[in-house]
């Protein structure tokens, strides 16, 4: 490059210093720490880190000037740790992002059985209502799967029907006994307590009232036992009037 093309490019450097000089002036005339102190924390971490960078900078620029490989100088690793403060100020100063807020539904659940663990007579409950419930639902699709299989089979003569007849009323009876069974699994309404009644003095001098009438709640429930005692003694008499007939027939 010739010597008339670097004047234009003098003169700009020799402008551009005259401009640094008037800015770097207010941290020239005191100390630094004077500086600084009276400086935010966020603030003062951004002041020396530009002048640790700034320095470095012309170091840098230095060098590559004298034709040193800059980057193998130990100033190249200084400036890219000095990069790596700007990022973390950056990170800083910019806002956290709001987590939505979601229910660990398997966490509050444990949370749950371990608060109720220590309720012996809630274990025993839940144990004995799962167990109704599971038996329950046992039998009623064992009832569901008979019943279907019962309807689905057509049979193709007479003498089938003659040979099947056992069968079928076997399978009935299991039917019958099944839903005898699921009758007693079901749950029933609890019995309320008995309130227990003083006799009362009348004005004669005489005991009052002896035994009170049984509740209506335990009377209902006294009557549906009586009624299922009906009902299976009539499926007794039903099944042994079918087993009569097959064997007759």
């Amino acid at each position: 490059m010739e010597s008339a093309d670097l004047i234009p490019l003098l003169d700009r450097l020799e402008e551009n210093v005259d401009d640094l000089e008037e800015v770097l002036q207010p941290l020239l005339k005191r100390p630094l720490a004077d500086t600084s102190r009276k400086l935010p924390v966020m603030d003062r971490a951004k002041l020396h880190v530009l002048i640790t960078y700034t320095l470095e900078s012309l170091i840098f620029s230095y060098l590559r000037l004298h034709g040193v490989n800059a980057k193998e100088h130990p100033v190249f690793r200084e400036l890219t740790r000095v990069k790596q403060y700007f990022e973390k100020i950056k990170a800083l100063e910019t806002e956290p992002e709001e987590r939505t807020m979601t229910l660990d539904k398997q966490a509050a659940g444990r949370f749950i059985k371990h608060g109720l663990a220590g309720n012996d007579k809630y274990d025993l409950e839940r144990a004995e209502r799962e167990a109704k419930e599971k038996a329950l639902a046992q039998l009623k699709a064992k009832l569901l799967a008979k019943k279907s299989a019962s309807a689905d089979k057509k049979p193709s003569d007479e003498a089938e029907e003659d040979s099947s007849s056992s069968e079928s009323n076997s399978d009935k009876d299991d039917l019958d006994d099944d839903e005898d069974v699921i009758e007693g699994l079901e749950p029933a309404e609890p019995a309320q307590p008995q309130k227990s009644t003083k006799g009362a003095t009348s004005s004669d001098g005489k005991s009052g009232k002896g035994k009170a009438a049984k509740p209506k709640k335990q009377q209902d429930k006294e009557e549906r036992r009586e009624a299922q005692k009906e009902r299976r003694r009539k499926k007794n008499e039903k099944r042994k009037a079918r087993r009569t007939a097959a064997q007759k027939g």
